[in-house]
């Protein structure tokens, strides 16, 4: 994928990665800036104090992208886009706060549809381990998860 990345895009092209706060995110922004790309923007809804990294050479923009504005500004002039963001608050999060879980759909739908309008020429979406039932994860014997053991294609 390295290879792909390094042909397709030159190292002057926008890259957005939305979740850059976060553990993935921010490695992701780090991998990138190591690869040599000199325009990488990254967004959290956290304050930057809370990034579990930040490099030097980023754009670091701390907004929430639920809000369909600031999609629209993330995306501006990105050619790719990363999307590790996600409203989330670790175990038991979704049970006890399922109308806020709906921040993350308002996430991907604006941030898609910004990307889609922007003319963005690659948009790569990672989920998580919240969209697997959670009897599979109870198990101390840890087993691998596959995408049929995600919960729409289990109905």
């Amino acid at each position: 994928m390295a290879e792909d990345i390094q042909r397709d895009l030159r190292k002057d092209d926008l890259i957005l990665v939305a979740g850059a706060g976060g553990f993935i995110g921010g490695s992701v922004v780090r991998h990138f800036k190591e690869l040599g790309f000199t325009r990488i923007r990254a967004v959290d809804r956290k304050p930057l104090s809370e990034w579990y990294q930040r490099i030097e050479g980023v754009e670091c923009l701390c907004m929430d992208l639920s809000e369909k504005q600031n999609a629209v500004r993330a995306v501006e002039n990105a050619v790719e886009v990363y999307n590790f963001a996600a409203d989330m608050g670790g175990m038991g999060f979704i049970e006890r706060f399922r109308v806020e879980c709906l921040r993350s759909v308002l996430i991907n739908t604006h941030l898609i549809e910004a990307a889609w309008r922007a003319g963005v020429r690659r948009y790569f979406f990672a989920s998580s381990a919240c969209v697997y039932n959670t009897e599979l994860q109870k198990d101390p014997n840890v087993r691998a998860l596959k995408e049929s053991d995600a919960y729409p294609a289990m109905a």
